[in-house]
């Protein structure tokens, strides 16, 4: 009934003595493997005639074939032998394992599952074969779709995520404080620009993208411009640069008359505004246009509370709360979209941002800049995308972008998400061609639809039950998931689920070190340099490019 395909006996978990296909396979463990080896996380492969199972260990339980063992379980004194025998035929291990695809005989790719393996089919533990034929190889040339984001466990294999499903959709990149979010997102950056997918807009708070970051070792590792001189620009805001922070690309300053009220209420926290702030800011921004914050900051509030009929107290307390905006430095009266216009020309033409925060990496300066920068870029991408469904010219069609925004929760609560630029981009999906890579800590305080709409999720440990919760919303199947997130360690380990990913799967995170540059420069260039490219035939193209790939690795690791 079953055919094992001369798979490793070590590789050997158990038998499926029941299950379904919505709840899963229960697994009776006869591995010789001692119980203490076998982990949650773990994939594994079924083969039933002529198909090929794929899942997820989500589970390990203690069974006994009797209560009345339980009841008069066998005490320190018992000998060794009598324990052994006990548990090899009165006690034993179930597993439980959530199947998530299957691949066909003829097939090239799996499917997700539509039905499920027979009564004592083999369960193994994967090996090098069944992770190639669902995620596929490392593709190191430009352009290639196929990016390793870390291995399994216990193999040294890649684990790869499709780049190009990836910037389909909004993404997020989930984890508390200390578990490497921050790595783990340079890590995915460097691959979709190597990749040239698409065009990346980084907001970097912390100065942690451009030049150089400072790892929790304290050694210091490449930023994006270090490793990509030539397709990485660095922005910062006016009058707001770290001393020996390196050359930049451009600056940005934000003027007053650029700020729309929903901006401020998006401050609301910041700034510790009352409950009719916004009714005041609204009754100015229809009274004055453009210069309503000029002339609130500017004039006497009690001629304007008059003018523009609104309360006086409401009015002198909002002036009082945005004379803090005047202060940033980066901040100026009045200003055109010059420099925002220059930010979607590079992005356009392929470059990739990192606006830096420099000495104003505080709430205040990252939200108005992020949510005034975004909405402007928003705006542009409409005509672009309207005026290419109007030509359908090949040439008119805009190139994809992705927004990494950092402590995302404070852009998307579900109070503001519905007035903010990011909100809509969330819930728009690609529909304008640009696309948010979401970071954060504390999922829970994200709006729920606005968590459904994420396509890719790379979560690394997260403790809180509501944030666990929220990381899993819209997933199917997630009360296993649930127990292998909870697994996890601090550090170099994620969980990786969703559109991206063929299945859920655990990795230890792909270093960011010496080796990785190599293999995302050092390496694209071998692979270049190995052949004539020209002169090849469609078919020997293919052949050189897969031996370059095999030269790569083994030059590199």
């Amino acid at each position: 009934m079953s055919t094992n395909f001369n798979r490793k006996p070590e590789k050997y978990l158990g038998l499926v003595t029941s299950g379904s296909l919505s709840k899963g396979l229960q697994v009776r463990i006869r591995s010789s493997a001692p119980l203490e080896h076998i982990q949650t996380g773990q994939f594994v492969a079924i083969e039933s005639n002529g198909v090929r199972f794929f899942g997820m260990l989500t589970d390990v339980a203690l069974e006994a074939t009797t209560d009345s063992i339980l009841l008069d379980p066998p005490g320190d004194d018992t000998s060794a032998l009598v324990r052994e025998v006990l548990q090899g035929v009165y006690t034993y291990g179930d597993a439980h394992v959530d199947n998530r695809l299957a691949l066909y005989q003829g097939d090239a790719n799996p499917r997700p599952v539509r039905s499920i393996p027979a009564h004592f089919t083999s369960v193994y533990i994967a090996e090098e074969t069944d992770f190639d034929a669902v995620f596929g190889s490392e593709d190191l040339f430009q352009g290639g779709k196929n990016f390793a984001i870390g291995k399994p466990l216990d193999m040294e294999i890649d684990i790869c995520i499709d780049l190009e499903r990836f910037v389909e959709r909004s993404n997020g990149i989930f984890g508390k404080s200390g578990t490497g979010k921050s790595f783990l997102t340079r890590l995915l950056l460097a691959g979709l620009i190597r990749a040239d997918i698409c065009s990346n807009l980084i907001f970097d708070m912390h100065n942690e993208y451009g030049e150089q970051a400072q790892a929790e070792n304290k050694k210091f590792v490449k930023g994006l411009r270090s490793l990509f001189s030539q397709k990485v620009q660095v922005w910062s805001l006016k009058n707001t640069r770290l001393g020996g922070s390196g050359s930049i690309d451009g600056e940005i300053f934000i003027g007053l008359n650029q700020i729309e009220v929903e901006d401020i209420l998006l401050l609301q926290d910041e700034l510790n505004l009352n409950a009719t702030a916004s009714e005041s800011a609204y009754i100015l921004k229809e009274k004055y246009g453009d210069k309503w914050i000029v002339e609130l900051l500017n004039g006497d509030p009690e001629q304007i509370a008059t003018d523009s009929r609104a309360n006086i107290q409401s009015v002198k307390a909002l002036r009082n709360k945005l004379h803090a905006l005047k202060n940033l430095p980066f901040v100026v009266d009045h200003s055109s979209i010059d420099s925002v216009n220059q930010i979607v020309d590079n992005l356009a033409r392929g470059k990739h941002i990192v606006i830096q925060f420099g000495k104003s990496d505080n709430m205040l300066s990252y939200i108005l800049v992020a949510n005034i920068v975004t909405r402007i870029i928003h705006e542009k991408y409409k005509d672009k995308v309207d005026q290419y469904r109007q030509s359908q010219k090949a040439s008119d069609e805009p190139r994809r972008v992705m927004i990494t925004i950092e402590e995302a929760h404070k852009f998307l609560t579900p109070a503001v998400a519905g007035q903010t630029i990011f909100g809509t981009i969330a819930r728009e999906m690609r529909k304008y061609y640009v696309t948010l890579l979401v970071v954060d800590q504390r999922p829970s305080s994200i709006d729920s639809e606005i968590m459904s709409q994420i396509g890719t999720r790379v979560v690394a440990l997260i403790n809180d039950e509501r944030d666990i919760d929220a990381v899993f919303t819209g997933v199917s199947g997630s009360s296993g998931l649930k127990t292998v997130l909870a697994s996890l360690d601090s550090k170099q380990q994620a969980l990786v689920l969703g559109h991206a990913a063929p299945m859920p799967v655990v990795i230890r995170t792909r270093p960011y070190d010496e080796a990785f540059y190599k293999q995302i420069i050092s390496g694209l260039e071998l692979a270049r340099s190995t052949v004539d490219w020209d002169d090849l035939d469609p078919d020997s193209q293919e052949e050189a490019r897969q031996k370059a790939i095999e030269e790569v690795k083994d030059l590199y690791g």
